[in-house]
C-alpha cells in the first residue's frame, strides 16, 4: 500500500512543501516513485514521518532528528520510550504553567490588581482572595457582585490603602461611640451605620437599605465577619447590626 504526497500531507497535517523539503535534505525519502517521478510513501515511511513529527513537536532541530533516526544502534522502541519520557516532562511543565495562569486568572477575577509586594504592604497577613470562591458561589450571579468586581479591577495600591484607612478611621470612631455608651438606636450610631452603607456604595456597589440589613445579619451570623468587626471592639458586630436596622427604619425601609 502506498500513498501520494498529497495524501500523506493530509494524514499528517503538514504541507506538501514540508514533505518535499524532508525529501530534499534526506530526512524522509519516499520509498517509491512513479515513472513520472511522483513521490509515493509506504507504511515504513509513515512510521518514520511520525517519529520525525514527534521529535519536531518536542523542539528538536531537523539535523538532530536525522541523527537520532539514522543511528544504526537505535531500537525503534527506544525512540518511543525516549519520546514518552520527553512528552511526560513537557506535560508536567505545561501543567505547572497552566496552574500558574489559572492562579493569575483568579487573582484578576477578584480584581486585586497588585504585585505580591503591594498586596503584603496593603493587606498585611490578610489574604484578599481567601474567600473569593465562596463569595462567587454566594453572590456570583448578582449585579452587585459583578459591579464590585468591575470597580475593584481598576483600583491601584493607593486606592486600596485609602479604602483601608477609611475603614480604620470608621472603626476608631465606632469604638469611641460604644465607649460613650451610645445605643445602637441613637442618632450617633445610626449616622455611623449610614456612613458604613455609603462606604459600600462608594467603593463596591449600590447598597440599598434592605441589602444593608442583610449584611448586618451576616456580620453577626458569620463568625469570620463577626471576628473582623469585633476585633475593632468586642460586641461591635451586634451593635452595628442593630444600628443598621434602626437606620433603615428611619429611612422607611
Amino acid at each position: 500500500m502506498s500513498y501520494t504526497v498529497g495524501q500523506v500531507a493530509g494524514f499528517a497535517g503538514i504541507t506538501v512543501r514540508t514533505l518535499h523539503h524532508y525529501d530534499e535534505i534526506g530526512l524522509l525519502v519516499p520509498s517509491e516513485r512513479t515513472h513520472a517521478g511522483h513521490r509515493h510513501y509506504g507504511d515504513a515511511d509513515l512510521d518514520r514521518l511520525q517519529q520525525i513529527l514527534f521529535y519536531r513537536e518536542l523542539g528538536f532541530p531537523l539535523d538532530e532528528v536525522a541523527t537520532l533516526l539514522d543511528d544504526p544502534a537505535a531500537d525503534p522502541r527506544e525512540h518511543l520510550r525516549r519520546q514518552h519520557e520527553l512528552l511526560t516532562a513537557r506535560i508536567e511543565k505545561l501543567q505547572k504553567m497552566a496552574a500558574a495562569v489559572e492562579h493569575a486568572m483568579e487573582a484578576r477575577k477578584m480584581g486585586i490588581n497588585l504585585t505580591p509586594e503591594e498586596r503584603f504592604e496593603v493587606f498585611g497577613d490578610k489574604d484578599p482572595e481567601q474567600y473569593a470562591e465562596e463569595a462567587e458561589q454566594r453572590w456570583g450571579n448578582t449585579e452587585a457582585y459583578a459591579e464590585s468586581q468591575r470597580r475593584a479591577a481598576s483600583y491601584t495600591k493607593e486606592d486600596w490603602k485609602r479604602m483601608q484607612a477609611e475603614v480604620a478611621d470608621w472603626g476608631e470612631r465606632y469604638d469611641a461611640l460604644m465607649s460613650a455608651d451610645e445605643p445602637p438606636t441613637g442618632e450617633a450610631a445610626m449616622t455611623m451605620a449610614e456612613e458604613h452603607r455609603q462606604h459600600i456604595c462608594t467603593w463596591f456597589y449600590d447598597c440599598p437599605y434592605e441589602v444593608h440589613q442583610g449584611l448586618g445579619e451576616m456580620y453577626v451570623s458569620d463568625e469570620r465577619f463577626k471576628a473582623f468587626y469585633d476585633s475593632m471592639r468586642p460586641g461591635l458586630a451586634e451593635h452595628l447590626r442593630d444600628a443598621i436596622v434602626a437606620n433603615a427604619a428611619r429611612h422607611g425601609s
